[in-house]
């Protein structure tokens, strides 16, 4: 795969299926505090973002303060469940064994999450010790913003430009469109809605998968060819 030289993984709902469970759970603390929500609006309308930058979203929508509890609840419920329930995309190891390039993740979750869905799925070493939070880099800020895809690519000593990315989520798409990499969309996570493919299409991917066996190919075929312009 002459085409790239590094291959970067998001991690919640393209390695691990954590976004159904997520989104579960923020939809009950916010329902139980007085902010009605189904989890399928939380998956499709906060994808990708961060659990306080959704309470602050929330907050600016509703012209209300929610209780300030909710972020240190979410993450000790979240922590909890995940430890217990999340399992690993399916096809995902099969899948990245027939990639012969240099890998990472680069996710907004926190590292310690990342590390033990990694651990229960039994993909920390596959992936260990390039593994990127957006939420523990000093000075790096959370996908939208390209900085985490930014740092990663000097960790591993890539270029940018010869990196290719898979998402599931419009911010990350932007996150690492911003970064000057393609991206490959990634739908096959249990949170997965009818307009998905179309979302991450409009953001940026370059093309959209929903098997995890389809990603080699699609990696090798984008490597062959230019970006279009």
């Amino acid at each position: 795969m002459a085409g790239f030289d590094l291959i970067i993984f998001d991690c919640d709902g393209v390695l691990v299926d954590s976004e159904i469970i997520a989104a579960k759970v923020e939809a009950k603390l916010l329902t139980d505090a007085g902010h009605p929500i189904e989890a399928e609006t939380v998956m499709q309308r906060y994808a990708g973002m961060t659990w306080k930058d959704v309470l602050l979203a929330i907050e600016k929508e509703a012209d209300h303060p929610l209780p300030a509890t909710l972020l240190k609840d979410s993450e000790r419920i979240l922590d909890e469940k995940l430890a217990r329930e999340v399992r690993a995309i399916e096809g995902v190891g099969q899948a990245i064994a027939r990639i012969d390039l240099p890998r990472c993740i680069c996710s907004n979750s926190a590292q310690h999450r990342i590390e033990a869905m990694l651990k229960r799925t039994r993909l920390l070493p596959v992936f260990e010790p390039d593994i990127f939070s957006a939420k523990d880099l000093e000075g790096v800020e959370p996908k939208p913003a390209p900085d985490v895809y930014l740092h990663a690519a000097r960790q591993m000593d890539k270029d940018a430009a010869a990196t290719v990315v898979v998402e599931d989520s419009a911010h990350g798409v932007q996150a690492a469109r911003a970064a000057g990499m393609r991206v490959v969309g990634f739908t096959g996570g249990a949170h997965t809605w009818p307009s998905h493919a179309d979302v991450l299409t409009e953001a940026g991917a370059e093309t959209v998968i929903n098997r995890m066996r389809d990603l080699p190919p699609t990696v090798e075929a984008l490597s062959a060819w230019s970006e279009p312009v």
